[in-house]
């Protein structure tokens, strides 16, 4: 019997994190496995409610502690109607985004004390962490860029430069702590490369 696998992507604003955990979703469920491929904030209907009021551009005036609680708030009900059920009946589950992102953007970004982002985060998850982490790393402008190519707009990306780096740096922390969950990936490479990197680390947790 296959051990639990809960495959979390993460990274900055431009990654490259949806197709990359489309990719990886596709070549599992090739291999025979089930799988299911889901996002934060979102994943249930009362998950996307809340993914609107938090990314919608009109909410400039979003409290950084009010942000905290909704992601944390959408985390919950996904854990409880998604993730968990998932995980139980051993379906493999991917992730974009979930607990780093709120350390690195709330945490780093938005400066909120990070033993209270973690305490909030101790009570939702239940201590419940990936087995593998994919960080998608690139330069903050390059990242913006290519979301402006594509017409991808949101509260988040109309943050200055100085917010998307402290985010940046954010997650080099956590993934400093934690290098045996955590694989940075460089992902100013070609889709194709990424893919091939991420499914050998994967490969290595099937055998």
């Amino acid at each position: 019997m296959m051990k639990e696998l809960f495959i979390s992507f993460e990274g900055i604003e431009g990654t490259g994190k949806t197709i990359q955990s489309k990719l990886l979703y596709d070549y599992l469920k090739k291999q025979g496995l089930s799988v299911l491929l889901t996002e934060e904030p979102g994943g249930t209907r009362i998950g996307h409610t809340i993914r609107d009021l938090l990314l919608a551009v009109d909410n400039i005036k979003m409290a950084p502690l009010t942000e905290l609680l909704l992601y944390n708030a959408s985390r919950m009900q996904h854990l409880q109607e998604v993730i968990a059920p998932a995980l139980e009946k051993g379906t493999v589950v991917i992730t974009d985004r979930f607990t780093d992102s709120t350390v690195a953007y709330q945490g780093y970004g938005r400066g909120i004390a990070l033993h209270l982002v973690k305490s909030i985060e101790d009570i939702v998850t239940g201590g419940l962490r990936p087995t593998i982490t994919f960080l998608l790393d690139i330069d903050v402008e390059i990242g913006l860029e290519r979301n402006r190519g594509i017409n991808k707009k949101d509260r988040m990306e109309l943050e200055d430069i100085a917010f998307h780096r402290r985010v940046r740096e954010g997650y080099h922390s956590i993934a400093a702590k934690e290098p045996e969950r955590i694989h940075v990936i460089d992902s100013s490479g070609s889709i194709e490369h990424i893919h091939g990197i991420i499914t050998g680390i994967v490969r290595g947790f099937l055998t």
